[in-house]
């Protein structure tokens, strides 16, 4: 258990900031995380190298994700999109989350994956089962759509 713990202190963080942009709702993030931290332990003594531990628990976040999506898909847009509750570290966290608004669902989980996870192209295209050169794209289209919505937005804080 000490073994486990000391490598998911090195991703917790990640692993709640992936679960709420892929979510948009931290009580739903948390417990998504809390789901993914408690399979990860029931399955923490078939890792056979612990250097990939933080790849191995994220594909099992990824997962949780997408079920809870799933089991979920039925759910009024406003109570998946819920205002956060006040946390000391989610002030950048609303601020991009409101910018990621602008991109599609697949669009958010590329970024998502690539910059709090940590990902390269061709470890989301075998994730999500996609050719690395159709996530590539989708990446670079979907950081086109947030240049645009940052330069909308200082556009209109200027006036």
């Amino acid at each position: 258990m000490e073994r486990f713990m000391i490598l998911y202190e090195s991703v917790y963080k990640d692993l709640y900031r992936l679960a709420y942009y892929y979510l948009g709702n931290p009580q739903d993030a948390e417990d998504v995380v809390s789901e993914t931290v408690l399979k990860a332990y029931e399955k923490f003594s078939t890792l056979r190298n612990e250097e990939v531990f933080r790849a191995w628990i994220f594909k099992i976040l990824v997962n949780q994700c997408n079920s809870f999506l799933r089991k979920n898909a039925g759910r009024k847009a406003s109570q998946l999109a819920a205002e956060p509750s006040y946390h000391p570290e989610l002030g950048d966290l609303v601020v991009t989350k409101e910018l990621l608004s602008a991109l599609s669902e697949e669009e958010r989980q590329i970024v998502a994956l690539a910059v709090f996870g940590g990902y390269k192209g061709e470890e989301i295209a075998k994730m999500t089962r996609q050719k690395h050169s159709t996530i590539r794209s989708k990446y670079r289209r979907a950081l086109k759509k947030l240049e645009q919505k940052l330069l909308t937005e200082e556009v209109q804080h200027e006036k």
